[in-house]
């Protein structure tokens, strides 16, 4: 059976409770914010003006500097 948005909402943030505890449910949830603006409308912006031969150089930097990243600790 599938599930409504509801119970599927409910059930996540249940599991969330029962393995984080309240508290950093609540820290977790906080992390993630809904932002502003129109991001689609920004996309274009920035992507109209770049060309496939620009971008693929810097993904490739992009790995390379990944390789140094760690993980986000959330205070």
């Amino acid at each position: 059976m599938t599930k409504t948005q509801q119970e599927l909402v409910r059930q996540g943030y249940q599991a969330l409770v029962d393995t984080l505890g309240v508290v950093d449910t609540i820290r977790f949830i906080q992390h993630f914010s809904p932002g502003q603006g129109d991001y689609t409308k920004e996309r274009h912006e920035w992507l109209d003006q770049i060309s496939l031969e620009d971008i693929f150089p810097s993904m490739q930097q992009r790995r390379e500097d990944d390789l140094n990243q760690y993980d986000e600790i959330i205070e």
